[in-house]
């Protein structure tokens, strides 16, 4: 009996097209597996598709689009024995760019094939009651008791980051790649007008207005804001701005693009484990909006096999 894969496949990711993905089930099909590919329509889909998956138990379940794509189909897999390869197919491929998958089909179906899985931490962020209540009032409706709860493989981005990917137009975004990234960002930097943010880690208190918790060293590409962070750790880093004007926005920018931010006075650099933030801040997780703070942030080890 054949092994068997599912491909779960988001044909609006940036790079995607039917021409990969029939090429993408020829190379595996030659390779002796029996291979089902499941389309996503809208969002959310990805992760229905790999709960799903998980119980027909395949060999192995491939995510082929981008970050926001891969970050469903981990949300759906969370705690399964079942590894996850990817087919970076998405407008920046952060993922496949830290853990070295080629961004084409057949060097990245290689690995997928080949390679063993490696056992990865994720980051789980956690609406506190505190958000939840102030959504309520704000939508007229009665508070709820379930929280918003997802899980992260990349990066969680509060404050500028998370109120820039809150302003990116989507369909936009298909047509422009990276472009919508870069006009949402200019958008959100001739506008923010941060709250102070509170950030309760290893037991310390500190103060900012914007931070990415690290849970791998890349971001946006081949940029490193939290250049220590690696997916087999059970820990993150947090990098925390403690400037509030757009010149600070631009400064944090330009040292980014130039490796120096972690040398500002006025950036703090954390290892963590657990982290509370207090405020009123937008965030995005692994490049897609999430909702607003407080949140917790914590590490969860060793909970998913990915293939690279």
């Amino acid at each position: 009996m054949k092994s068997s894969i599912v491909l779960i496949n988001n044909p609006t990711a940036k790079q995607a097209s039917d021409k990969k993905i029939a090429q993408a089930s020829h190379f595996l099909v030659s390779r002796g597996y029996h291979v089902e590919v499941l389309s996503t329509c809208q969002r959310g889909d990805a992760e229905s598709f790999a709960q799903e998956a998980i119980e027909k138990s395949p060999s192995l379940i491939i995510a082929a689009g981008g970050d926001g794509t891969i970050n469903e189909v981990v949300n759906g897999m969370v705690g399964s024995e079942i590894p996850l390869a990817i087919l970076p197919l998405g407008t920046t491929n952060v993922l496949a760019k830290e853990i070295n998958i080629p961004e084409n089909v057949k060097g990245a179906l290689e690995i997928a094939v080949s390679s063993i899985p490696q056992i990865i931490s994720l980051g789980r962020i956690i609406q506190t009651p505190a958000a939840e209540n102030e959504r309520a009032q704000k939508n007229h409706v009665t508070h709820r008791s379930s929280l918003v709860t997802r899980y992260f493989v990349l990066m969680a981005g509060i404050g500028f980051d998370g109120e820039a990917v809150f302003g990116i137009n989507e369909t936009f975004k298909k047509f422009s790649g990276k472009g919508t990234y870069i006009c949402s960002g200019l958008k959100t930097l001739s506008k923010f007008n941060p709250g102070k943010l509170t950030f309760d880690i290893n037991g310390k208190t500190y103060s900012g207005y914007s931070a990415i918790i690290g849970n791998a060293a890349k971001y946006g590409g081949n940029f490193k804001i939290t250049p220590d962070a690696k997916l087999t750790d059970p820990f993150f880093y947090i990098c925390l701005f403690k400037g509030r004007n757009r010149l600070d926005i631009i400064r944090y920018l330009f040292g980014i693009v130039l490796g120096k931010h972690l040398r500002f006075k006025d950036v703090e650099y954390i290892k963590a484990t657990d982290i509370e933030v207090k405020g009123d801040a937008h965030v995005q997780i692994d490049g897609d909006y999430f909702g607003m703070t407080p949140v917790k942030v914590e590490i969860v080890p060793d909970v998913l096999r990915l293939v690279f």
